[in-house]
């Protein structure tokens, strides 16, 4: 793992992602939150810009392009509004592909918990309610519990609640976002996995000449950057305005760099 600041922004290096991809099969792959749009306080509020949206439409235009997303499939879609994109929501284990690609593709590995997703997250929404700013989100095949409202001071309280309910939930993990607590199936899939099946999905399973770019800012993005090392093949795009580690190849400082 290496540090962010010894990696060049993908800005500056543009010619060169440009000469590394030349005669190959790009395709896009888009994180939303932090990526396409601002973080913000409110989920429900994270609105990606106009001029963004017409960014991603031309992008799609010149290749296969697809939002790998924490959220609902159908939640980004409200915000993206984009039918000729693939979305992989829930870290991946809800994936929908435009028509066009294999009579559109419907993949949702984890369809089995469901029914227990939906229950803890009726669970934690009742206990959230004593923790003020908290707010619990069911993002289908996972449940987000939110904190960026929540002052510091009751942010122990918080996670001392969610582990509470995981305790008895064994076949659940959570795992840490940006002022997100993420509880999901404790099943090998993730962003990465979302990554390769969607390339599979293209037809590029064993393609020598395929590069996938991955932008993204969150912590389970690097999954998927870690998928692309190991392929030896594309590259990822960190976005953070902070050092952090990451298996990424260059970074953007937020979603105006990204555009």
């Amino acid at each position: 793992m290496f540090m962010v600041k010894s990696y060049p922004s993908a800005l500056y290096f543009l010619d060169e992602i440009t000469n590394a991809s030349s005669g190959k099969h790009v395709v896009m792959f888009l994180d939303y939150d932090g990526t396409l749009s601002p973080i913000v306080d409110n989920p429900d509020l994270a609105y990606m810009s106009d001029a963004m949206r017409e960014t991603v439409r031309k992008l799609a235009s010149c290749f296969p392009t697809a939002i790998v997303t924490g959220r609902c499939i159908d939640k980004v879609y409200d915000f993206v509004k984009l039918a000729e994109l693939s979305y992989a929501g829930s870290h991946g284990m809800d994936i929908k592909c435009p028509s066009k690609h294999k009579k559109g593709v419907v993949f949702q590995p984890a369809n089995d918990f469901l029914p227990m997703i939906d229950k803890v997250y009726m669970i934690l929404s009742k206990k959230a309610k004593s923790t003020p700013g908290a707010k619990v989100e069911n993002n289908k095949f996972c449940v987000s519990v939110h904190f960026r409202r929540v002052n510091e001071n009751n942010w122990m309280e918080l996670a001392s609640h969610v582990k509470s309910v995981l305790d008895k939930y064994p076949k659940l993990r959570v795992t840490t976002g940006k002022k997100v607590l993420e509880i999901r199936p404790d099943i090998q899939w993730d962003k990465g996995k979302a990554l390769e099946f969607l390339l599979g999905s293209l037809g590029y399973t064993n393609c020598e000449d395929v590069f996938p770019i991955y932008i993204g800012d969150d912590r389970s993005d690097e999954d998927a950057f870690k998928v692309l090392r190991k392929r030896g093949q594309g590259l990822g795009i960190l976005v953070s305005e902070i050092q952090r580690d990451t298996a990424a190849s260059y970074y953007l400082h937020d979603p105006s760099e990204v555009s």
